[in-house]
């Protein structure tokens, strides 16, 4: 495998891989799973927003960060140049953040009908004027994920890579869907593959790499410098140490099996209470179960039952029966 260390702007990192931002999933907790395995992918934060953050609504939760999440990029949402940049400045002064990345990939309906994420594909030199506000503003590097193009028709993603690295762009990140594809179908990294052609930063590619292996499909197909790892590590928090395992040394680490994973979700559960308190970590976690408890025997079963639980000490025991019960499976 080729070279896996990466450099952004003035940040470096022995590795190849990062953690795609994800609205309402890669908080503090989450990152400080992945940051177990992982010592040295790039971590990002989930989607904030640059309007509220200057509205002094509190975004305390959102908003934490460990000293060992290094390198760590903060995500900033929005479409006024000066409002991002301003933002951009507060996250900086605040510290704990590495890089500013700019979302302009969110397909999200409530988000683009604002104007911010994927809608500034439609605007490409307003995107590149937030990009020269917030490089102007702060002393960090600035990165920006985007999509192929707003439709299937306008699939502007080479023209828009070029905007961004002339307007100060140190990293750019690509999901390879349309935003009209929002993540349904597969994603097309045969369809970035010439972007290296013209970029001379640091370009990953995005979209269904949910193992080693399509890391490194993806790599190979997309010609990219590497990939960021969105849904796949939902229930396998692992998984970017075993692409990163894999690509320095060939080797494939065998995926966890659900024991272990149920394991991990306790964990989850536990962190998530530290964060936010147990009434609502308890309900801010259902989303998680389905990806934890995938392959265990009645998986349906205990997933209606620990969605509809508010006990802590019932869920916690709930989740030690399966565990006990996927250990005799195992070992019949």
């Amino acid at each position: 495998m080729k070279n896996i260390k990466t450099r952004i702007g003035n940040v470096e990192f022995d590795s190849c891989v990062s953690l795609a931002p994800m609205a309402g999933i890669t908080d503090l907790p989450l990152r400080q799973l992945i940051r177990k395995f992982s010592k040295t992918c790039l971590l990002t934060t989930e989607m904030i927003s640059s309007e509220s953050l200057m509205q002094n609504i509190d975004h305390t939760k959102i908003l934490a960060y460990e000293k060992n999440e290094y390198p760590l990029a903060f995500q900033l949402s929005g479409h006024k140049p000066w409002m991002i940049a301003k933002a951009a400045k507060m996250l900086e002064q605040r510290g704990g953040a590495n890089i500013i990345d700019i979302n302009m990939g969110c397909p999200v309906k409530k988000v683009v009908c604002g104007g911010d994420g994927s809608a500034l594909m439609r605007t490409p030199e307003l995107a590149c004027d937030i990009v020269k506000a917030v490089k102007d503003a702060v002393d960090l590097p600035v990165s920006v994920k985007f999509r192929l193009g707003y439709t299937v028709q306008e699939q502007n993603f080479m023209e828009y890579a070029k905007k961004m690295e002339e307007a100060g762009a140190d990293f750019m990140t690509i999901h390879c869907r349309t935003r009209s594809q929002m993540y349904s179908g597969k994603a097309d990294w045969a369809s970035i593959c010439d972007v290296k052609k013209e970029i001379k930063v640091p370009v990953f590619a995005n979209g269904d790499v949910v193992s080693p292996q399509s890391a490194k499909e993806c790599m190979e197909i997309s010609n990219t410098d590497g990939v960021a790892v969105g849904r796949g590590v939902l229930g396998q928090p692992d998984l970017i140490y075993r692409i990163e395992h894999y690509f320095k040394t060939g080797e494939i680490i065998k995926e966890p099996d659900t024991v272990q994973k149920i394991e991990w979700l306790k964990e989850h559960i536990n962190e998530e209470i530290t964060l936010r308190g147990e009434k609502v970590a308890l309900q801010f976690v259902r989303k998680f179960y389905p990806y934890y408890i995938r392959g265990v025997r009645d998986a349906a079963q205990y997933r209606a039952a620990l969605v509809t639980e508010e006990s802590y000490e019932k869920i916690m025991k709930l989740l030690s029966e399966l565990q006990e019960k996927e250990t005799e499976r195992y070992a019949s």
